[in-house]
């Protein structure tokens, strides 16, 4: 029992192994850069920033209205392994699409990059709600967090070797740096197809709770769905926490997609950026391990508020810094937080929703994190090209200009702020006892 206990928690740690290669090497290092200085060569940045944050909204928009469905058809079948391999394998069908995206085409990049971070993130709504199997209450802030431990190890180690890949490209064959970033997307699909093959043979799914009627699952998913929608008048505790995940997780995520992208904007070089990405990771390793730890003898929910306090503090230095040196600072601070705020808000959440429902009401809380990452990215964006109209002077000199776009980026990653204040302000009124007694409670009925 020990054994099979320990193989499938591996089995299921070993797939954020394997998808932080596309979070790590596509989402957050290689496809900001390549996408401003080759896909969208000659754009003004920050009208290249609002194209990039367009895609990430878009791919948000179209997972979120679809995770609580298939959560929902999920949980009436037992198909949450099946739906984690088809959007796996989607994304790494896209993400080896990436290489063969030719200079200039960035509309070309950006359908291909959403439709894999389509796949991307729809295998994490299935394969979160495989975690209350896996786990039981006494585990499960530490299994999450050996997860996110084991995605920043895997996503670092195979970031690591693309980085070199760019920076010595001939040492791997290759003719130059551009070669070397697409033949990274062809790693991450290796690396993202490969590893997923430990979860589907290692992890065990439950049987249906009880026997299923002979319609459609679709039509059967829709109405789960529908029911559990209205089930969150008796569930007040968890709709109070999804709202305030909503906002305080929308500022974690924009800053890993945008944080690059603001970094060349405010005239930042690329190869700083990608060596405080690393950082991030092989802090972020040891980090998630120990604010596991921190969750299960101080709270989680304190874990939780400090976390949410030190995104705050890195959201205004980000947008007064002017030195590398401090973007490697708030790369290390970012790599204490950013795993652990994420793994806890994940166990948090199993404790209030009833366990029978895992895949379902973990499409809810994919919904509200996707739906949130509409926001972020498009704020950004919008805040930018608001900023850029209001500061740009008539007849402005090229030096005006310049100055004008860094201040511009500026106010854009400060807009950010206001994502963790509404989000902090919110989780102030979630309270775990009776959180666990409306679930019972319903779950009596």
């Amino acid at each position: 029992m020990k054994l099979s206990f320990n193989r499938a928690v591996w089995g299921w740690a070993l797939y954020d192994w394997a998808n932080s290669a596309f979070a790590t090497t596509v989402m957050a290092g290689f496809f900001p850069i390549f996408f401003k200085q080759y896909w969208s060569i000659g754009v003004d940045v920050n009208m290249s920033t609002a194209q990039l944050g367009l895609g990430n909204s878009i791919a948000s928009l179209l997972v979120a209205l679809m995770a609580p469905i298939l959560g929902a058809v999920a949980d009436q079948g037992a198909a949450r392994k099946k739906f984690l391999i088809f959007f796996s394998y989607l994304g790494v069908l896209m993400t080896a699409a990436l290489f063969w995206v030719g200079k200039g085409e960035w509309l070309v990049a950006i359908f291909i990059y959403t439709m894999g971070n389509i796949g991307f993130s729809g295998a994490n709504a299935f394969y979160d709600s495989l975690l209350p199997g896996i786990a039981d209450e006494s585990r499960v802030d530490y299994v999450s967090s050996l997860g996110y431990a084991m995605g920043y190890l895997g996503g670092g180690l195979l970031f690591l070797i693309n980085v070199l890949m760019t920076l010595m490209p001939q040492r791997f064959g290759l003719t130059d740096a551009a070669t070397a970033v697409r033949f990274s997307f062809l790693s991450v699909a290796l690396w993202w197809g490969g590893f997923t093959l430990f979860t589907i043979f290692w992890v065990p799914e439950e049987s249906p709770h009880q026997k299923q009627a002979a319609f459609n699952p679709i039509t059967q998913g829709f109405r789960q769905f529908i029911n559990t929608f209205k089930k969150l008048r008796d569930l007040k505790t968890v709709a109070i926490f999804l709202l305030a995940y909503w906002f305080y997780i929308d500022g974690v995520d924009t800053i890993i997609r945008m944080a690059v992208d603001y970094g060349i904007s405010i005239g930042f070089q690329s190869n700083d950026l990608i060596v405080a990405l690393l950082v991030v990771q092989f802090v972020g390793f040891p980090a998630a391990l120990v604010f596991g730890k921190l969750g299960e003898r101080w709270g989680v929910k304190k874990s939780i508020y400090l976390g949410i306090f030190i995104y705050m503090l890195i959201t205004l230095w980000g947008a007064m810094m002017t030195r590398k040196e401090e973007f490697y600072i708030l790369a290390v601070t970012i790599g204490l937080v950013q795993g652990g705020i994420q793994a806890l808000s994940r166990s948090y959440y199993s404790r209030l929703i009833p366990a029978a429902q895992s895949a379902e009401y973990y499409g809810f809380y994919n919904m509200l994190g996707k739906f949130a990452a509409i926001i972020g990215p498009t704020l950004m964006g919008i805040s930018g090209l608001l900023a850029r109209h209001v500061l740009m002077p008539p007849a402005a000199t090229a030096a005006q200009m310049a100055e004008v776009e860094r201040l511009s980026a500026r106010w854009s990653i400060a807009s950010v702020l206001i994502l963790f204040i509404i989000g902090g302000i919110l989780f102030h009124f979630v309270d775990e006892k009776t959180g666990k007694n409306q679930a019972a409670k319903l779950a009596a009925k």
